[in-house]
C-alpha cells in the first residue's frame, strides 16, 4: 500500500506522556524533557481500530478525512462496501453524477475510480492502526490484541473479495509490500481467526448500556469464518460447503439470536435499522454493531449515508424520521423490488402499506410517485424508494440530534447465518435443502411474518438473501459465488443498466474484482495489476 495516503496514523489522542515506560518499553522516542517518555494510550489506539470503519476522521462532521488526498464520503467505510456492492447489481442504483457514481451503476470501473481507490486505502488504513497497535502495545490485554488480529483478518477479508491479489504486511514497513495472491490471503485470514477466535471475548448478546458492546466477540470470528468458507471456491478454487455449515451453526447455536418481536407498530425487522437499534431489543442479533451517535458519531459515510441517500421528503412524512438529511439518491432496482412482488405487480403506495401488500415484513419501498422501472437513472423518482434505515425510535427515548443519527449498523448479524447454514446444507445435497436446511430459512421468513416451505433450491436461497441482506453490502459477493455477476454465464441473469445497456447485458469477469488503483500500482514496483485493467 501507499503509506503516503495514511496520515494521522498515530492519532494525536493515542500518544501522552507519562512515567518510563509504555506498552512494549522504550518507543524510540526522543522527547524534549529527558525525564518523561511518549507513551501509547492503549484504549484509544484499540478504539482507533474499530472507528477507522465508522467514522472518516478524527475531527466528527468538518473535520478532515484521516486519510489524505481524499474526504470522507469517497473514502468512508460503509459507503464504499456500500457503493461497490450494491450500486454495480441488481438491488441498487444511484441518481448523483459524482464521479465514479456511473461507472459503479453501468459495472465499467477501472484502475482510477476515485471511490474504490477511497475504499482501498480506508482498509489499509486500518490495517496500518491495527499493526501499529500490535507492535506498541502487544501484551497489555490479551483480549484486546485477539480483537485487533481479528479487525485485521476482516479488513483483509474485504480486500481480498473486492479486490483479490493485494499488498500484504502485518507490520509497519518503510518500504513497499510484497502481494499476495487470493488463495494464500484466504488461509493467512483463516489461520489468523482460527488462532485469535477463542482468545476473544464470549459471545453474548449486548444492548448499548452493556459492557463490550461493539465490538468483536468469538462469534464473529465464527461468522467471518462461515462466510470465507461460503465463498471459498471463488477465493481459492476449492469448495468449502460443510466448513460453512459448521461455523455457520456456531454462530446459530450461540446467544446472537434472531430479533423477532416488534413493538408500537414497528415490525422486528425494521427494529434492526431504527435509531434505537442498540437499546429497543435488536441488538440482539448484532455481532458487530458500528457504533452511531448523533452527537458523538457525525460521520456522513455511515448509517446518516444508507438512511439519507435512500430518502426524500416526500417519504411517509408522517413517520419522523429524525434528520434533517434528505439526498435522494441510491433507490431499488426493479429486479430487488420483483423478489418481493414476482409478479411486477407492486402497488405505488407507502412503506407499510408495501409491506402489507407483499406479505412480507421485509418489503420496505415506497411507491407514490415512482415508476418502477428505471428509465431515467438520473432521477431520484425513476425506481421505487427504499425506507429500510431510518432514525425513528420504535421504544422509549428520542433522537439526539437533528441532523446526524443514533442508528447503529450492524456490519455482522446472526441471520447472515442462517442464510450460510441454509446455502452450505443445499449445496451438500444436491442443490436442495434438507429439512434442517430448510428450518434456517424458514426462521428468515416467520420473523417477516411470510409463507414458509418445505425446501428450498439454490436459487431459492439467493433471492432470500437478497429479500434478508439488501442494501447490507452484500450482493455483489453472491452474484458472483452463484456466476451471475461477471463471466461466461452472466447473460443467464440480467438486471437494468447492467453493463451500461437499458436491459442488461453480460460483463467480463475481470469485473468480479477491481483494479488495483493505480496510483499504488505506480508507486509499489512489487504490484502486477489484476488482469483485464
Amino acid at each position: 500500500m501507499n503509506l503516503r495516503y495514511i496520515k494521522n496514523l498515530i492519532p494525536a489522542a493515542a500518544l501522552v506522556v507519562a512515567g518510563l515506560s509504555s506498552c512494549t518499553g522504550d518507543l524510540d522516542v526522543t522527547p524534549i524533557d529527558p525525564s518523561s517518555t511518549m507513551v501509547p494510550d492503549e484504549p484509544s489506539l484499540f478504539t482507533k481500530c474499530y472507528s477507522n470503519m465508522a467514522l472518516q476522521g478524527q475531527g466528527g462532521q468538518g473535520g478532515d478525512c484521516d486519510i489524505d488526498g481524499l474526504d470522507g464520503g469517497t473514502a468512508g467505510f460503509v459507503r464504499q462496501l456500500f457503493n461497490s456492492n450494491e450500486l454495480t447489481t441488481d438491488e441498487a442504483i444511484c441518481a448523483w453524477g459524482d464521479p465514479g457514481i456511473p461507472a459503479f451503476n453501468y459495472n465499467q470501473y477501472d484502475a482510477s475510480h476515485p471511490m474504490l481507490k477511497g475504499f482501498y486505502y480506508r482498509l489499509y488504513t486500518g490495517i496500518a492502526y491495527c499493526n501499529h497497535y500490535l507492535e506498541v502495545c502487544a501484551g497489555a490485554d490479551a483480549t484486546r490484541e485477539a480483537e485487533v488480529r481479528f479487525l485485521r483478518a476482516l479488513y483483509y477479508y474485504h480486500l481480498m473479495d473486492a479486490f483479490g491479489n493485494v499488498p500484504f504486511a502485518t507490520k509497519l514497513m518503510s518500504t513497499p509490500p510484497e502481494q499476495i495472491s487470493r488463495p494464500e490471503l484466504f488461509k493467512w485470514i483463516e489461520s489468523e481467526l482460527l488462532e485469535v477466535k477463542d482468545l476473544m471475548m464470549a459471545p453474548a448478546a449486548r444492548k448499548d448500556t452493556d459492557s463490550g458492546y461493539g465490538r468483536a466477540d468469538q462469534d464473529a470470528a465464527n461468522l467471518l469464518l462461515a462466510r470465507m468458507y461460503l465463498n471459498a471456491e471463488v477465493y481459492t478454487g476449492t469448495a468449502r460447503w460443510n466448513e460453512a455449515k459448521e461455523y455457520a451453526e456456531k454462530v446459530i447455536n450461540g446467544p446472537h439470536k434472531l430479533w423477532t418481536q416488534g413493538l408500537n407498530g414497528w415490525s422486528a425487522y425494521q427494529m434492526l435499522f431504527m435509531g434505537d437499534n442498540g437499546s429497543n431489543g435488536a441488538s440482539v442479533e448484532a455481532i458487530l454493531p458500528l457504533l452511531q451517535d448523533g452527537i458523538k458519531t457525525t460521520a456522513w459515510c455511515t448509517t446518516l449515508f444508507l438512511m439519507a441517500s435512500t430518502w426524500k421528503a416526500d417519504m411517509d412524512t408522517e413517520s419522523n424520521l429524525n434528520t434533517s438529511e434528505l439526498w435522494a439518491g441510491n433507490r431499488a432496482r426493479p429486479q430487488l423490488v420483483a423478489k418481493f412482488f414476482p409478479n411486477n405487480d407492486a402497488p405505488q403506495v407507502k412503506i407499510s402499506d408495501m409491506a402489507m401488500a407483499a406479505g412480507d415484513d421485509r418489503a420496505l419501498f415506497y411507491g407514490i410517485d415512482r415508476e418502477l422501472n428505471i428509465s431515467t437513472p438520473s432521477e431520484f423518482t425513476s425506481g421505487y424508494s427504499v425506507g429500510k434505515f431510518r432514525n425513528t425510535y420504535a421504544g422509549n427515548g428520542s433522537p439526539h440530534n437533528s441532523q446526524f443519527i443514533d442508528a447503529d449498523f450492524f456490519l455482522m448479524r446472526s441471520a447472515e447465518a442462517y442464510l450460510i447454514a441454509a446455502e452450505a446444507d443445499a449445496r451438500l445435497n444436491g442443490g436442495t435443502t434438507t429439512t434442517a436446511g430448510a428450518n434456517y430459512i424458514n426462521a428468515l421468513r416467520q420473523r417477516a411474518h411470510t409463507t414458509t416451505g418445505s425446501s428450498y433450491t439454490l436459487n431459492q436461497i439467493l433471492d432470500e438473501r437478497s429479500r434478508e441482506l439488501y442494501f447490507e453490502g452484500f450482493r455483489r459477493t453472491d452474484l458472483i459465488r452463484y456466476g451471475y455477476f461477471g463471466g461466461s454465464n452472466s447473460g443467464a441473469y440480467l438486471w437494468e443498466w447492467k453493463a451500461g445497456a437499458q436491459n442488461g447485458a453480460a460483463f467480463s469477469a475481470d469485473l468480479n474484482i477491481f483494479a488495483i488503483p493505480d496510483e499504488d500500482v505506480n508507486a509499489n514496483p512489487n504490484l502486477k495489476q489484476n488482469p483485464g485493467y
